[in-house]
């Protein structure tokens, strides 16, 4: 079963951010009632017009305030604040203007207005859709008294959320990588946003992710902690858990901005035995249903390619040309040619099976950490020349064995 959550900005205005997925629409109030002591105001705000509006527009609607207590408010204080894809048209005097965490924008406004019990009086509540606007979040009003607002929703401070008439692309970007059979290898995979849109979506748990699918033959031995198996419809392990065939890989903050990659590094261990193969990356979200906000599925989804050298594709005659003059005396002698060849390279050998033995155990960043930029995955082209180099004697020994045969 799919666990929904309260978002987190619900508690914790201060760093709200936007609303999710095309239904713009006012969330039900969970505040009590206002009560009014006696002689006490008690202000109340009406709810603004949903809006999907176009990068570029400005929305200018405005809210009335009522009093329903039972003395005047004299003066009041009015709040509002924007995610980062809005802004202030222009500043109005007697507003205070900042940007507050998660790059929010907001106006506090003292304005000298008195409202005696059962008045109202209207406020415009203005702002401008940026070129990056997407999922959005308006807060705005004053509290019961008057005062500046607090943290959290009620009669006198609500929330507005709009979709942009806007899209976000998503990319998913794959891994072109060689390794070496029975080594380990590390692949970085990103999830990318060309926009124009940013993404941040706190009211569901479905977010933007990236699937990552293993490439058979190899298994996930170490695991970004944002990256969670992915089972039948949905996550069913904690992030970071190896060995699963696939993955879902998503931010912790549900944030990824424009022009942002989010990069994932994933250490591959591969079996004996196991040919060039191939996995796969696709832009999604975490219970793998495509974003309604993505208009463009052609990027969707990418390769993850591990090339994996055989001994058929080896060629021994510079393994057999490497020997010392010493060994020509053995070259008529089949046997004796093998050994003379095995023995020569053996050194070698030793060397270059220690630089297979460490490109074969290369590192990368696998606490699952954001990045901006691309990958690492450095082909492991020369630790797979050190390998042959080490396996040439042995590839001697067996050419020549097959002849002799």
């Amino acid at each position: 079963m799919r666990q929904r959550f309260r978002p987190s900005h619900l508690r914790k205005p201060a760093a709200f951010v936007a609303a999710a997925a095309f239904a713009a629409a006012v969330p039900a109030l969970s505040a009590a009632p206002a009560y009014a002591e006696p002689g006490e105001a008690s202000l109340e705000i009406s709810t603004l017009p949903s809006a999907s509006p176009k990068p570029g527009d400005v929305y200018d609607k405005n809210v009335v305030i009522t009093n329903k207590g039972t003395a005047a408010a004299d003066g009041f204080t009015f709040r509002v604040r924007l995610t980062r894809g809005l802004d202030f048209p222009e500043e109005v005097k007697g507003c205070t203007y900042s940007t507050i965490a998660d790059q929010v924008r907001q106006a506090l406004c003292e304005l000298d207005t008195v409202i005696e019990p059962g008045a109202s009086v209207e406020t415009p509540v203005r702002f401008k859709a940026l070129p990056k606007a997407l999922m959005e979040v308006v807060e705005y009003g004053t509290s019961a008294t008057g005062a500046a607002p607090g943290e959290g929703f009620s009669e006198s401070y609500r929330r507005l959320t709009l979709d942009a008439d806007s899209s976000a692309d998503l990319v998913a970007v794959g891994e072109d990588t060689e390794a070496l059979a029975g080594g380990q290898q590390s692949i970085n995979v990103q999830l990318r946003n060309d926009g124009p849109g940013w993404i941040q979506n706190q009211t569901s748990d479905d977010q933007p992710a990236l699937m990552v699918r293993i490439p058979k033959g190899t298994t996930a031995s170490k695991v970004p902690q944002d990256c969670q198996p992915f089972g039948i419809d949905g996550p069913n392990a904690p992030g970071g858990t190896p060995g699963r065939a696939t993955y879902v890989c998503s931010p912790d903050d549900h944030t990824i901005e424009v022009g942002q990659a989010l990069t994932y590094t994933f250490m591959l261990d591969v079996a004996k035995g196991t040919k060039t193969t191939d996995g796969s990356v696709k832009a999604t979200s975490v219970y793998d249903i495509h974003p309604a906000f993505d208009k463009n599925p052609a990027n969707d989804t990418a390769k993850i390619h591990v090339a994996i050298p055989t001994d058929n594709e080896e060629d021994p005659s510079p393994s057999a040309s490497a020997t010392s003059p010493g060994t020509s005396s053995g070259g008529n002698d089949p046997e004796g040619q093998s050994t003379g060849g095995s023995g020569s390279t053996g050194g070698t050998g030793g060397t270059g099976g220690t630089g297979s033995t460490s490109a074969g155990s290369t590192s990368g960043d696998v606490d699952g950490s954001l990045a901006n930029t691309g990958s690492d995955g450095t082909p492991l082209l020369v630790g797979a020349a050190a390998a042959t180099a080490a396996l040439g004697g042995g590839l001697v020994l067996a050419v020549r064995r097959r002849r002799a045969v």
